[in-house]
C-alpha cells in the first residue's frame, strides 16, 4: 500500500513549507529581538543581529525534516 508513504511526504512538505514562512516572517517583519542593523542593504532594509539566529534556526529545522524525509519507514516490509 502506497498510501503510508505518500502520506510521510506530505507531511515532510507540509513541515519544511511552515517552517520556512515562518523563518521568512521573522526575517522581514519586525519582532521584539530583532536587534540592530548589521548590515544595510538599502536605505530602510538590511540584515539585524537577529537574523542569523532565525537563519540558523530554519537551518537545523530543515536537517531535521530532511532526516527525517530519509529515514527508513518504520514497520515497512520491504
Amino acid at each position: 500500500m502506497r498510501s503510508p508513504r505518500l502520506l510521510h511526504w506530505l507531511c515532510v512538505l507540509v513541515a519544511a513549507g511552515v517552517l520556512t514562512g515562518f523563518a521568512l516572517l521573522l526575517l522581514t517583519g519586525k519582532y521584539v529581538s530583532d536587534g540592530p542593523v548589521v548590515v544595510a542593504v538599502t536605505h530602510d532594509h538590511g540584515v539585524h543581529a537577529g537574523d542569523p539566529f532565525v537563519v540558523a534556526g530554519w537551518a537545523l529545522g530543515m536537517l531535521a525534516v530532511g532526516r527525517l524525509a530519509l529515514a527508513p519507514g518504520r514497520g515497512s516490509s520491504g
